[in-house]
C-alpha cells in the first residue's frame, strides 16, 4: 500500500539528549582543596562525552547543607550563576548532578593554582604585574555586575590562575542576585578583612562592596598584607569602620590614587558605586597601559605562566591537600523527599559537553502521492504523475463532528484532524530564607 523505506534506529539517527551522569562517569585523581561541605578534586571523565579531559569537580554533603536554609539557597544561587554567567575570566560550569547524599559541581580544571599562594610565595607584586590582575578582575566584576549579580567575596583565595596565567573567579556562595542600579541588599557575609564598611554596619548594600575589596585587594598586591587587620574579629571590623589607611611610600601616585578611591568609606564617592561601575574605574590612569579589547580577547601575554609538565600537574595547589588520598567517601546517607525538595533543578549539563544531530521530521504524514523517507532529506513526494490513493476502510482518526467519508469510488483522501496538544505543567521551586553565615569550600 505504502512505499516506504525502513531506517533503522541509531545513536546517528536520533536526536542524543544530555548524557546521563553520576560518580561513576569520573575518575578522581587528586585532592585540590577542603572546606566545611565536603571536598574539591581533580578528576578524569572516564564514561560517555569528553572522555579523557580533566576536571575539578566540588562535592557537597547534603546533610550538611539542609541544616541552614540559607545554606542552601547560597548553592542553589552557586550552581544557578554558574550556568548562566559566561565570560573568559570567570570559571566555567561543565556539569552539575545529584546523587541521594551529595551535590556535585564538575568546573574547568584551573591548574595554575590561587593567586593567594602565589602572593606568599612572592610577598608582594610589581605595579605591572597587578595592574593584568586587576585589570581582568575588574572586567569580571563588571560583567556580573551587569547582569545583576553582586559578588561579595573577593580575596586571594577564590581567584585562581588558569595553565595560561589569566585569572579566573571561582566560587560564587555568597553571590547576590537581582541587585541593579539603586537596588540595596541587607545580608552580613564575606570575609572580615575584605568587607566594606556599609556591609560591616548592615545599613545595606549595593555592588559597591565589590570595588572596596578590589581595593583591599590592591592594597594586599602592593604591600603584602591588608589595610585594615587586627588580632581579632571586632577590632578588625572597628579599623575597618574608623581606621585610618596608611600607603608605603614607595607606591607611584597612580596606585596611590586609585587605592584611596577604592577605599572610601562613603560607596557613593567610591570608584566605581556610581551609575558608570567598571567604566569608571577603567578609566582611571593606573590603568593607561592596558588595552581593554585586547584584554578581553586573552590577547595581553600575562605576567606570569605557571610551570606545568602536564594537564595533571597539582604543583601550584598546597601539598596540604595533593597529598592526601584522593577518596570520596560513601554515599550512605539519604535525606527524606521533602529535604530533597530544595536541591531541584540542579542537575546541568553545559553546552559544550554535549551536540545533537540534525532534527529529524516525523513520518506522520499523508499527502496525495507516494512518499520515500530520508532522515537526513524529511519526505519528497517521488517524480512522476500523482496517483490515486485508495482509501482506508475505516477512517484514521475519528472525530464526532466529522463529515461523513467520502464513497468507495472517490478519490479524494479521508479528512485527518490532528490529535489535540498536549498540556505540560512545570513546577518550579522557590527557596526563600533568612541571612545566616556560610562555611566555605574553596577552589
Amino acid at each position: 500500500m505504502w512505499h516506504c523505506e525502513e531506517v533503522e534506529l541509531t545513536e546517528t539517527s536520533v536526536k542524543p539528549g544530555p548524557e546521563r551522569l553520576g560518580p561513576h562517569c569520573f575518575e578522581l585523581l587528586r585532592v585540590l582543596g577542603t572546606g566545611g561541605y565536603g571536598k574539591v578534586f581533580q578528576v578524569r571523565k572516564v564514561q560517555g562525552t569528553n572522555v579523557g579531559k580533566i576536571y575539578a569537580m566540588k562535592v557537597l554533603r547534603k546533610d550538611e547543607l539542609v541544616r541552614s536554609a540559607k545554606d542552601v539557597a547560597h548553592t542553589q544561587a552557586e550552581r544557578r550563576i554558574l550556568g548562566s554567567v559566561k565570560h573568559p575570566f570567570i570559571v566555567e560550569l561543565a556539569y552539575a548532578f545529584q546523587t541521594r547524599a551529595k551535590l556535585y559541581l564538575v568546573l574547568e580544571c584551573l591548574s595554575g593554582g590561587d593567586l593567594f599562594t602565589h602572593l606568599q610565595r612572592k610577598g608582594i607584586l610589581l605595579e605591572d604585574t597587578a595592574c593584568f590582575y586587576l585589570a581582568e578582575i575588574t572586567l569580571a566584576l563588571g560583567h556580573l555586575h551587569s547582569q545583576g549579580i553582586v559578588y561579595r567575596d573577593l580575596k586571594p583565595e577564590n581567584i585562581m590562575l588558569d595553565s595560561q596565567g589569566h585569572i579566573k573567579l571561582t566560587d560564587f556562595g555568597f553571590c547576590k542576585e537581582s541587585i541593579h542600579q539603586g537596588a540595596v541588599t541587607h545580608t552580613f557575609c564575606g570575609t572580615t578583612e575584605y568587607m566594606a564598611p556599609e556591609i560591616v554596619v548592615r545599613r545595606g548594600h549595593n555592588r559597591a562592596v565589590d570595588w572596596w575589596s578590589l581595593g583591599v585587594l590592591m592594597y594586599e598586591m602592593l604591600t603584602g598584607s591588608p589595610p585594615f587587620t587586627a588580632e581579632n574579629r571586632k577590632k578588625t571590623m572597628d579599623k575597618i569602620i574608623k581606621g585610618k589607611l596608611r600607603l608605603p611610600l614607595y607606591l607611584t601616585p597612580d596606585a596611590r590614587d586609585l587605592v584611596k578611591k577604592f577605599l572610601k568609606r562613603n560607596p557613593r564617592r567610591r570608584i566605581g558605586g556610581g551609575p558608570g561601575d567598571a567604566a569608571d574605574v577603567q578609566r582611571h590612569p593606573f590603568f593607561r597601559h592596558i588595552h581593554w579589547d585586547d584584554l578581553l580577547a586573552r590577547r595581553v601575554d600575562p605576567p606570569f605562566r605557571p610551570c606545568l609538565q602536564s594537564e595533571e600537574d597539582v604543583s601550584q595547589f598546597d601539598t596540604r591537600f595533593t597529598r592526601q588520598a584522593p577518596v570520596d567517601s560513601p554515599d550512605d546517607t539519604a535525606l527524606s523527599e521533602s529535604a530533597n525538595q530544595a536541591f531541584l533543578g540542579f542537575t546541568y549539563v553545559g553546552p559544550r559537553s554535549w551536540t545533537a544531530s540534525p532534527e529529524l521530521r516525523s513520518p506522520r504524514r499523508l499527502t496525495s502521492s507516494p512518499l520515500k523517507f530520508s532522515p537526513f532529506e524529511g519526505f519528497r513526494p517521488s517524480p512522476g504523475p500523482p496517483e490515486p490513493m485508495e482509501p482506508p476502510l475505516c477512517p484514521l482518526l475519528p472525530a464526532p463532528l466529522a463529515p461523513a467519508p467520502p464513497p468507495p469510488s472517490s478519490n479524494v483522501p479521508l479528512p485527518i484532524r490532528p490529535p489535540p496538544q498536549g498540556k505540560y505543567r512545570f513546577a518550579t521551586n522557590k527557596y526563600l530564607s533568612k541571612q545566616q553565615e556560610q562555611k566555605k569550600l574553596h577552589y
